[in-house]
């Protein structure tokens, strides 16, 4: 991955590494937040539940993230999985939330089975890179899509806010001064303040109004039963490591990164044990919100951005009754277009390791079963876009395998 070069004065402020952090926060706290709402809405959760959830996906994940990154020196960010998000929604149609608490701790206790064995890395270092960057491309490409579609909603507003991206990308001396994502942020911002203007949902915007800003977490009570463990268990534990963790530690591996596989995996399922309690689905490493910390600046430095996302999870998990309502208040081309031009060069990245030398077929297969987004039974497509990647590139491709051996 191209890393931008960005000079910064040692002890200064991590301008870059804050731009960053507050992107990738952003991103985490609009249309992530959304697929909450939207499935706990159509589980019946209460507003209580609903706010103990975000409260726990934030402000626990945001420590994790923070001690993990600080004990590695990696960006090594951690929120919940948005397939198993989906998953929970559907499954709250027949199940109660009791029996739902009861599959997230068996999920928590599975992954920590599968880092303490190591099996996890295993299998990660069997499956070939170029097949797996297809996948995160598959994943990645709609916020691209998004970004374009973004000009016939609002004009003016992405317009300026890419000319400044492009801009200041392509004149080094002002990058020493106002790094690009910073710019972007800066003139998005006047631009919404010039035009007065703000959409949001009126479920989000409720919130705000109910005159409750602080979160209060509630300890729920879990039910184990078969059905629940069936339906959700190992579903959700595919979601965390071949949907999400995948992602992620691909994407760090791209930037220059060495990701502790069994450590990340332990550490989401000791994490998902705490937030299951607290009513909040397992968690993850997250592949947006890493790709886009280590998007720019030096890679000695990125650990810094991923503490100030930590921070700021924990800020919003403590206020996020109100800040919910206010950030879907704004318009979804300003956080569409702001995760777009952060995640532009990992995008560039991903489609560059696909489709070089050794599984550009695999890689394909990856790339379109995973665009599609059709989840089989009840699994996201991230994860059979690995699956039907690697059986094309065993079916076609063997000479890359034993090239790769």
């Amino acid at each position: 991955m191209n890393q931008t070069a960005e000079p910064q004065r040692r002890g200064g402020l991590p301008a870059t590494e804050m731009a960053n952090a507050f992107v990738a926060f952003l991103f985490a706290a609009s249309a992530p937040v959304a697929i909450i709402l939207g499935a706990g809405m159509r589980g019946g959760l209460s507003e209580a539940d609903l706010a103990s959830w975000i409260f726990a996906a934030f402000a626990v994940n945001g420590l994790l993230t923070i001690f993990m990154s600080v004990r590695y020196r990696q960006p090594l960010a951690f929120f919940w999985t948005i397939p198993g998000t989906v998953l929970v929604g559907q499954a709250l149609q027949t199940l109660s939330l009791a029996e739902v608490i009861g599959a997230y701790l068996l999920t928590g206790l599975l992954l920590l089975l599968l880092g303490v064995t190591g099996w996890v890395r295993a299998a990660m270092d069997r499956i070939p890179m170029p097949i797996v960057m297809g996948m995160v491309a598959g994943v990645f490409v709609q916020f691209g899509l998004d970004w374009i579609l973004a000009f016939a909603e609002e004009f003016v507003l992405v317009a300026a806010m890419s000319i400044t991206f492009f801009a200041l990308s392509a004149t080094p001396r002002l990058q020493k001064r106002l790094p690009p994502m910073i710019g972007v942020l800066l003139v998005g911002l006047a631009v919404l303040l010039v035009q007065g203007t703000g959409t949001g949902g009126d479920e989000a915007a409720g919130w705000a109004d109910g005159g409750r800003v602080l979160a209060s977490p509630g300890l729920y009570a879990p039910q184990f039963t078969l059905a629940a463990a069936l339906e959700l268990v190992v579903p959700l534990a595919i979601t965390v490591i071949a949907a999400q963790n995948a992602q992620g530690i691909v994407i760090l591996r791209a930037a220059g990164h060495k990701p502790p596989v069994n450590a990340i995996t332990n550490a989401c399922g000791g994490a998902s044990l705490v937030t299951a309690v607290l009513g909040s689905v397992s968690t993850c490493l997250t592949g947006p919100s890493n790709a886009i910390l280590v998007s720019s600046g030096k890679i000695e430095r990125h650990w810094i951005a991923a503490v100030l996302l930590g921070t700021l999870g924990i800020m919003f998990g403590a206020v996020a009754p109100l800040v919910t309502g206010l950030l879907l208040a704004t318009p979804m081309a300003f956080v569409a277009t702001l995760a777009a031009l952060a995640l532009l060069r990992t995008l560039q990245g991903a489609f560059q390791t696909a489709f070089g030398e050794g599984f550009p077929l695999g890689a394909l297969v990856a790339f379109l079963v995973t665009l599609a987004g059709m989840p089989v039974l009840n699994i996201g497509a991230p994860f059979w876009g690995l699956v039907f990647g690697v059986l094309a590139s065993l079916a076609l491709e063997r000479e890359a395998f034993i090239r790769k051996r």
